[in-house]
């Protein structure tokens, strides 16, 4: 809470507060929106509290200052009421771990005004959905630190309350500061919640409790630490410094703080000692209609996206029937400017790796991934210094032990970097290693590999079916060098030279590669049809690494990226791949037998199975 004159002069000259509005801690229906009344009539609705652990999407629900809420005999508990309520009904669909209050609960710290809180929040307790509080500087003496002793605050919000919920942890002697314990996305998450002014020994307890969990990341809710102005210009306050300097800045584990007191709502990053980025958001809304009208923000981390997504809303108004919503409730229903309503995006890997490192996937020896049928499988991890050329004519054997080998061949006018040992390689791929293609088109230039004379698989034609797969990143500037159309792999030789007459007879039998706008394609002339089939998938992002694979079951063909089955899958029955007993080709283009441009990017691990092969034993597996 800011300035409590004009905080409080704002409400009252808006007419939104006053004596009569409600006594003794009742609300008094007469003078509320009759929406307000029909809400009330709702019970708590909701499961008890049993989130998904495992699942990578998960959200923290933070309540900011409600003190206008339980103000004397003017106020109105409804709304903090129907935002609790939202929680317990949504807590499953969203996976609502925790819920967390930033402060000022109420005006003035009085016995009766956290009793009447306190009886809100057992909307909550019924259900052991859990929650952290930390007191504001209105809910105690503000002139003193956490060693101020007994208070109204601690007899209703204290340890004896919170010990029984799931996520409780523990707190200081004091009672004043607690943290929690929630488990999401795999693995275990802190959030500490500080008193208005935590005293030097609870700042010493802080770091205690992040040493006792040294690889859970850490939220750190307080009353007071950041201010923000109207421009959107957001600084650490007073108060916010000393937490950084003593606390903060030194603990890599802490990632995301959150506060109410100021307003409106800003947000800025900082770098900690470790050079990582420190989130630190203000949210609060007493000054707005209502009180803040029991405003909610959700914090809605998705693990897989790397994302946080945030919006604010009130469910109290939300609750409203909309024909009888006032002007003000309407602009309240849902927050959607850029402070209320963004996304973070986090490399949450790269964030925690310096307490919490995730074990990278140790590589695999070919023999581990040689399924049945596997008839060719070539990785490019034997041991040369990164960057360095792959010499001309260069042998990288076939670890299938078929004997379809490759050779190194390079495009007229092109060097021996066109082609070069890289150690960069996808987290789950087996060979720790991969090739950088340098190449182009118009002219065409570029290395690439083929296999060698005499190969079994050139004379393959896969009626039973077959896998194709490979391990593929495209630079980040690939959509503007011009380079639509490449191949990661192809069968040379054309549909006219494996007997095809039907459309496009000078492409090539078989086609692994990209459209103009790096969509994967997978174009080949089957045994059975005269003409060509395709598979189309999405546009790919560049610069990450992805896994592709095709898969035909002797009848239909159908393209993954990372397991995930694609879309556009034709329903044509597809047997085998037509060929003319002719080289593949790693990493060129070709069209009526004439290689028209070199890959741009790196290729790992490929691997071709004379089967269909299911999900779980693609190469990623």
């Amino acid at each position: 809470m800011r300035r409590s004159p004009t905080r409080r002069g704002f409400l009252q000259g808006a007419g939104l507060v006053g004596a009569g509005l409600v006594g003794a801690g009742a609300t008094a229906g007469v003078l509320l929106p009759p929406a307000t009344l029909a809400w009330r009539r709702l019970g708590d609705g909701g499961d008890d509290y049993r989130p998904d652990p495992a699942s990578p999407r998960f959200t923290l629900a933070v309540i900011p200052d409600t003190q206008y809420l339980f103000d004397g005999d003017r106020g109105d508990p409804e709304p903090l009421a129907a935002t609790l309520r939202w929680i317990v009904a949504h807590q499953a669909e969203r996976n609502i771990v925790l819920t967390a209050h930033l402060g000022d609960i109420v005006e003035n710290g009085a016995a009766a005004e956290l009793a009447e809180a306190g009886r809100i929040f057992e909307i909550l307790d019924r259900h052991g959905t859990p929650y952290s509080v930390l007191a504001g500087n209105h809910d105690i003496d503000a002139s003193r630190t956490d060693q101020r002793g007994p208070s109204a605050y601690l007899e209703v919000f204290g340890p004896h309350r919170l010990r029984r919920l799931p996520t409780y942890g523990g707190g200081t002697p004091d009672g004043y500061n607690t943290y929690h314990v929630f488990r999401a996305a795999g693995r275990d998450w802190l959030l500490l919640a500080l008193d208005w002014r935590p005293s030097d020994a609870g700042l010493d307890w802080a770091r205690s409790v992040l040493a006792a969990h040294p690889t859970s990341p850490a939220i750190l809710t307080t009353h007071d630490l950041a201010d923000a102005d109207h421009s959107g210009a957001t600084w650490l306050s007073e108060h916010g410094q000393r937490l950084w300097d003593r606390l903060i800045h030194d603990s890599d584990q802490i990632f995301l703080t959150l506060n109410g007191h100021f307003w409106p709502p800003g947000r800025l990053v900082r770098p900690n000692a470790a050079g990582r980025d420190v989130h630190v958001h203000i949210t609060n809304y007493q000054d707005r209609y209502y009180g803040g009208g029991g405003m909610l923000r959700l914090y809605s981390f998705d693990l897989a996206r790397g994302t946080i997504d945030v919006e604010t809303f009130s469910p109290w108004i939300l609750g409203q029937r909309p024909e009888w919503r006032t002007g003000p409730a309407r602009r309240e229903v849902e927050l959607t400017d850029p402070g209320n309503r963004f996304s973070l995006a986090v490399d949450f890997a790269e964030r925690f790796a310096g307490f919490a490192p995730v074990a990278r996937r140790p590589a695999r020896v070919p023999a581990a991934v040689l399924v049945d049928g596997t008839v060719a499988y070539w990785r490019f991890d034997q041991g040369w210094a990164d960057g360095s050329a792959v010499p001309e004519g260069f042998r990288i054997d076939d670890l299938s032990g078929r004997g379809n080998h490759l050779t190194r061949v390079t495009l007229p006018g092109s060097g021996p970097a066109a082609l070069r040992w890289s150690t960069g390689h996808h987290d789950d791929q087996p060979g720790h290693g991969s090739l950088y293609f340098d190449g182009g088109q118009q002219p065409a230039r570029g290395g690439y590999l083929r296999t060698v004379d005499g190969a079994p698989l050139h004379a393959a034609t896969f009626e039973d079916g077959y896998t194709v797969e490979a391990f593929v990143k495209l630079p980040a500037d690939v959509r503007t060098a011009g380079h639509g159309g490449m191949s990661v792999l192809s069968r040379f030789g054309t549909g006219r030279d494996a007997g095809k007459t039907g459309p496009d007879p000078a492409e090539p039998t078989a086609t692994l590669g990209f459209t103009a706008g790096m969509g994967l394609k997978w174009v080949v002339f089957p045994v059975n049809l005269n003409g060509l089939v395709s598979n189309w998938g999405h546009e790919v992002r560049p610069d990450e690494w992805f896994h592709v694979a095709v898969v035909n079951d002797g009848r239909h063909t159908t393209l993954y990226v990372d397991g995930a089955r694609l879309l556009r899958n034709p329903s044509a029955v597809a047997t085998g791949l037509a060929g003319s007993d002719e080289p593949w080709l790693v990493g060129a283009q070709h069209r009526d037998r004439i290689v028209q441009q070199g890959f741009y990017g790196w290729i790992g691990d490929i691997r071709i199975a004379d089967r269909p092969l299911p999900v779980e034993r693609f190469l990623l597996a």
